[in-house]
């Protein structure tokens, strides 16, 4: 499959959009795609549960403390695919810096973030659709995207000067916190399947990280559209810092879509496809997406940690068994990530492409 140049039509950027009187006919969803369609379908989380949050600080504690802080991973990991944490050791300032900075760059006007448009190639820069299928039905969103590790693919052009605020220390910095985040989630999810601390580690090889950083603007009929599609990540582990005033992620539980309540300096982690594929499905990534407001904008930072592009990925030969045996061929990131570049946002289809035929 063949990585396209440019993007099939005119981008039209969707903040330019919000304040008109209705939702243009190339956002709406389908109705069987429409949020609240009827009451119930977008759960608030005491009606079926919340989103574990679990404080990392028990890693640090004694051996019965540790081990409970482990299970605690697991079992989100099993039964939920999300969880959040707090006492993640990620900077409060910087999280909050980070909000500020990227929220004032979305409001500069139209022509200076134009100059950081984005092509298909590489994602990178100011975007404002996933996919690069012709007449695809579009989400309610603009972007920017960054790629930060290995830092011999960062380009610099690339990388916002206006406003000053935003500077390039703050958002290296932000990712190196990240960096380490997810390596002691690698250790404890390699741990937990029963392997040893660096199971995940070698899996990925050399890891990349990128950013993007989600702008949804208010919409005039949020119930028509979405900000962003149902989807399941397609890399190894993301970590999102949410808006801390105005909720929009959804996450699918069984037949339901909870509706995540934010906590207070907490990061909310998921798994991404290729830790699905390397767990045997021991651990599974889940479907999400994002609801718009028609009274104001949102932001959100997704960060993710994924293996080495050209590093196979397949189930570990420890988790296979003649009663469990490989669920997913052998596939680089590199391969994989090209289906969510063509066709965007597809539920839990692409995860489907590399299973036996």
């Amino acid at each position: 499959m063949e990585v396209a140049e440019e993007w099939p039509e005119p981008i039209v950027r969707v903040q330019t959009l919000a304040d008109a009187e209705a939702v243009p006919e190339r956002y709406i969803k389908p109705p069987s795609e429409r949020p609240n369609l009827n009451p119930g379908t977008a759960l608030a989380p005491s009606e079926t549960g919340s989103l574990p949050v679990i404080d990392l600080a028990g890693l640090s504690g004694g051996a019965a403390e540790r081990r409970a802080t482990m299970l605690a991973v697991s079992d989100a990991c099993r039964d939920w695919g999300f969880f959040q944490v707090v006492n993640h050791g990620v900077s409060p300032e910087l999280m909050e810096g980070m909000r500020e900075v990227w929220t004032a760059f979305f409001r500069l006007p139209m022509a200076e973030k134009q100059a950081y448009a984005n092509s298909p190639k590489t994602f990178e820069g100011y975007g404002s659709r996933l996919g690069v299928k012709k007449g695809a039905i579009l989400d309610w969103g603009d972007y920017f995207f960054l790629q930060l590790s290995p830092h011999s693919i960062r380009n610099y052009d690339k990388w916002p000067v206006l406003p000053a605020s935003l500077s390039r220390a703050m958002t290296e910095s932000y990712g190196e916190e990240l960096e380490k985040l997810c390596g002691v989630i690698k250790k404890v999810l390699s741990a937990t399947l029963g392997l040893d601390e660096e199971f995940l580690h070698r899996a990925f090889g050399e890891a990349g990280a990128c950013l993007r950083v989600n702008y949804y603007p208010k919409c005039p009929q949020p119930d028509l559209t979405l900000g962003l599609s149902p989807h399941s990540d397609p890399g190894g582990m993301t970590v999102l810092l949410t808006d801390h005033h105005v909720k929009g992620l959804q996450v699918r539980k069984g037949d339901d879509w909870i509706t995540v309540e934010p906590v207070p300096g907490a990061l909310i982690v998921n798994i991404g496809d290729q830790i699905q594929v390397l767990t045997n499905a021991t651990y599974k990534s889940v479907e999400h997406r994002v609801v718009v407001n028609a009274a104001t904008e949102r932001l959100s930072m997704a960060f993710f940690f994924n293996p080495n592009d050209d590093l196979p990925i397949q189930p570990a030969a420890e988790l296979v068994t003649p009663e469990a045996p490989p669920l997913y061929k052998r596939l680089t990131f590199k391969e994989y990530k090209l289906f969510m570049r063509m066709l965007g946002p597809r539920g839990k289809s692409h995860v489907d492409f590399v299973k036996p035929t």
